[in-house]
């Protein structure tokens, strides 16, 4: 991204809003807009060593049962989407809570990069951002933010859905969706599958969103894929081969689930690190 030629009011100005929509958009592609059934319950079965129904011998039959246990909110889950950006987190409905850790971009005196740790309990919701780069320690905002846990007010966060996390929808990729997209499918080994996938079916994956798909064209309608269901029929990875578009390279997205069951509760940031968020990070992750 590139950095004003010289600081000033106009400058900041623009900085903030380019930097709003980058950081609204990575949200939006790893966390906020699942496809799956809301969780009404924690059934017994959820524990991780509860047998689950055999996988179905049919690989597209085999790719839709594989989404059913993340529905019931109980995971820790990783995502990647090319070099530069990489997240993950836990859901743990059972103490309705959730949080998401992402990492994107490396510091240069042209460029920013963001670590961000989103924290989700109950109705209460804090976002951590640490901003690098010397664009972003020019303005003092951002500077200020360094280290600080920001509470969310839950009545300022309309408009600012990515600052939000319905506990109903808990998959941070929409992976229900992106299977239901599969239009082709062969298993190629245990628990191993590969294919293609029609992006313009997707309405509830951010995994893939409307602007990406927008970029591929013609690419769109047929983009491979690989899966991997653990031994009693889960998704543990789903992974999009995206192509090269205009000076984009060739690159994977994956998201990876593991500890089904078995995620451990998430907890609140230290009481010494928590601020009221300011009103600039309302402004930035407004939609």
């Amino acid at each position: 991204m590139p950095g004003p030629s010289r600081p000033g009011a106009d400058s900041r100005k623009e900085n903030n809003v380019n930097l709003r929509r980058w950081s609204a958009g990575l949200l939006a592609a790893a966390l906020f807009v699942p496809g799956l059934a809301a969780c009404k319950s924690q059934s017994a079965d959820s524990d991780g060593t509860a047998a689950a129904s055999p996988t179905p011998v049919d690989p597209k039959a085999a790719l839709f049962a594989s989404t059913q246990e993340i529905s019931k909110g109980n995971f820790t889950f990783t995502m990647t989407g090319g070099p530069e950006v990489n997240g993950g987190g836990t859901v743990h409905m059972p103490s309705k809570s959730a949080e998401m850790k992402m990492a994107t971009g490396a510091a240069s005196a042209d460029d920013m990069s963001m670590n961000m740790h989103l924290v989700f309990i109950d109705t209460d919701s804090w976002v951590k951002l640490e901003i690098g780069g010397e664009m972003a320690d020019a303005i003092p905002a951002f500077k200020a933010m360094k280290g600080k846990y920001q509470h969310i007010d839950r009545t300022k966060v309309k408009g600012a859905k990515n600052l939000e996390f319905d506990f109903a929808d808990v998959d941070p990729a929409g992976s229900d969706a992106l299977v239901k997209a599969v239009t082709d499918v062969k298993q190629t080994g245990e628990g191993a599958y590969a294919g293609t996938l029609d992006a313009t079916k997707l309405t509830d994956s951010d995994m893939l969103d409307a602007d990406d798909i927008k970029k591929l064209g013609d690419k769109a309608g047929a983009l491979p894929f690989t899966a991997k269901l653990d031994g009693q029929g889960r998704l543990t990875e789903f992974t999009v081969q995206m192509p090269a578009v205009g000076d984009t390279k060739a690159y994977d997205m994956t998201v990876r689930y593991a500890d089904y069951g078995t995620a451990t509760p998430v907890q609140k940031p230290p009481a010494k690190q928590v601020v009221e968020a300011s009103d600039q990070v309302y402004e930035m992750f407004k939609d």
